[in-house]
């Protein structure tokens, strides 16, 4: 699915920022929930190595809906966490995204997404759909500035494992810096 995003965060990127937010959820103890959409059925590919390999033990959730709070499996996983507060990535912003956040939220759930951790089929439906998110109360944020509200502080108990996952990010994500645009 990844060669078909078209929105401004390319796939590499999309990929990059994962693995970040990842890397961030194991330093702050933050569990993750893992899944896909019709990768048994032949529908789609399975989750990208880079992405599994941050997550050795835990279970792919392969659903047939593209809306994972439909799949009793996804929100068992999510109820188990304890967690109400959400944090939500995706491809595409557009349907597999939109569709879990907005449901989530009707049954309780306070959700925010990472705008340069998913992307959409063209920067119309990202955008359109960061939008629709945006208006139903779900709160967007970028990686970087999300995993720095994590911690904070660079006194705090996190500090450490933020320094170092953000030590290994910053490198990376200069890989995919764009030229200056000035008028």
């Amino acid at each position: 699915m990844f060669e078909n995003v078209k929105s401004e965060t390319t796939p590499d990127e999309i990929d990059l920022n994962v693995r970040f937010l990842i890397r961030a959820a194991k330093a702050f103890n933050i569990p993750v929930v893992l899944s896909s959409v019709g990768v048994t059925m032949g529908v789609n590919g399975p989750t990208r190595a880079s992405i599994t390999d941050e997550l050795p033990g835990v279970e792919v959730i392969d659903r047939s809906s593209m809306n994972a709070w439909e799949d009793a499996a996804f929100r068992a996983a999510v109820e188990k966490t304890g967690r109400r507060r959400l944090i939500f990535g995706a491809l595409y912003t557009e349907i597999c995204l939109a569709f879990p956040i907005i449901d989530a939220m009707r049954a309780g759930y306070e959700a925010m997404f990472v705008v340069d951790a998913v992307g959409g089929m063209s920067q119309l439906a990202h955008r359109t759909a960061i939008e629709r998110l945006t208006a139903a109360g779900a709160v967007p944020n970028t990686s970087l500035a999300l995993v720095t509200e994590l911690f904070r502080d660079w006194k705090s108990p996190l500090a450490d494992g933020a320094r170092d996952v953000i030590k290994w990010y910053m490198p990376e994500a200069q890989k995919f810096a764009r030229p200056r645009r000035f008028p």
